[in-house]
């Protein structure tokens, strides 16, 4: 008989491909967490993985059933879901993916306000980058994220909710750092400095600004906070949306801000969910708050 905890243990070494990470991910000891599958593989009289002391592969058997297994663990999900909204949207367990772009600059306030006005939700925060969010979402391990558009959500549901515009951050001593508007055509010389590969922000800096060459303005940082640092250290200048623009002057006194005169809104923050998700209302009342916070909080 294939259990539930099975699937999920399944589905857990097929996304890390590592018995002892999954294990700590499943909050079991790794040997547990072999014994389990090697229980199911015994029922099932297939092998689910190819492994040995350094590698774990799923063999094709394995692709198969995890993405049926899958499919099972988002609607087990789902009607857990279901129940639980019946007494309230927000009284039960709900796991939110958010972007690094997003996540410190909304966290600090909003936890605050959600912990005051629903003291009985339970909130399991994951942040990650646009795409590694959007295959968590799909499989069911996350029941919505907060993401930054344009961005290809492959058919998920989504809930705009707040608009805003890039902010280029220079050193104070810089001339430039006067002006009350800047243009993408003045940046041109001024060693803009942009995040690595795969954050989406720097997608969408690049495409106000027209610039098509991103290799030029690429450095190895995985943060924005990482970045107005640097710039305070007069190693170049960068972009950063309002809502990160309050926390990066109070945590830098060497830099300036000043708003980019391009067509706007520079990025659009939505909530995305599957479309099947049960909860719509648990969303709506979050999204709510966020957008009370960010209003709050605005340049």
């Amino acid at each position: 008989m294939i259990t539930l905890k099975q699937i999920q243990y399944a589905l857990e070494v097929s996304e890390t491909l590592n018995f002892r990470r999954a294990a700590d991910n499943c909050c079991i000891s790794a040997s547990a967490l072999s014994s389990a599958l090697g229980e199911l593989e015994k029922n099932l009289g297939v092998d689910l993985f190819e492994r040995n002391n350094k590698t774990v592969l799923l063999t094709q058997f394995g692709k198969e059933f995890c993405e049926k297994a899958r499919k099972i663990n988002i609607l087990t999900a789902d009607i857990e879901t279901l129940a639980t909204s019946y007494f309230h949207p927000l009284n039960n367990h709900i796991k939110v993916g958010v972007i690094p772009t997003i996540s410190p600059y909304l966290l600090p306030t909003l936890l605050p306000t959600i912990n005051s006005k629903y003291p009985r939700l339970s909130l399991e925060l994951i942040e990650n980058q646009s795409s590694i969010l959007i295959k968590k979402l799909k499989a069911g391990w996350i029941d919505f994220a907060i993401l930054a558009l344009p961005f290809d959500l492959e058919g998920l549901s989504y809930q705009r909710f707040w608009e805003e515009d890039f902010f280029w951050i220079t050193h104070k001593n810089d001339p430039k750092a006067l002006k009350k508007e800047i243009t993408a055509d003045m940046l041109e010389g001024s060693n803009l400095m942009l995040l690595d590969d795969g954050h989406c922000l720097t997608e969408h800096a690049l495409e106000v600004c027209k610039i098509k060459n991103a290799h030029r303005y690429a450095i190895e940082a995985s943060s924005l906070m990482t970045l107005v640092q640097l710039v305070s250290c007069r190693m170049g200048t960068t972009l950063i949306p309002a809502m990160a623009v309050k926390q990066s002057l109070a945590s830098n006194p060497l830099v300036s801000a000043v708003h980019l005169d391009e067509p706007g809104p520079h990025r659009t923050i939505a909530a995305i969910y599957r479309p099947t998700y049960p909860n719509v209302e648990g969303i709506n009342l979050f999204v709510d708050l966020i957008r009370n916070e960010l209003k709050n909080s605005s340049v």
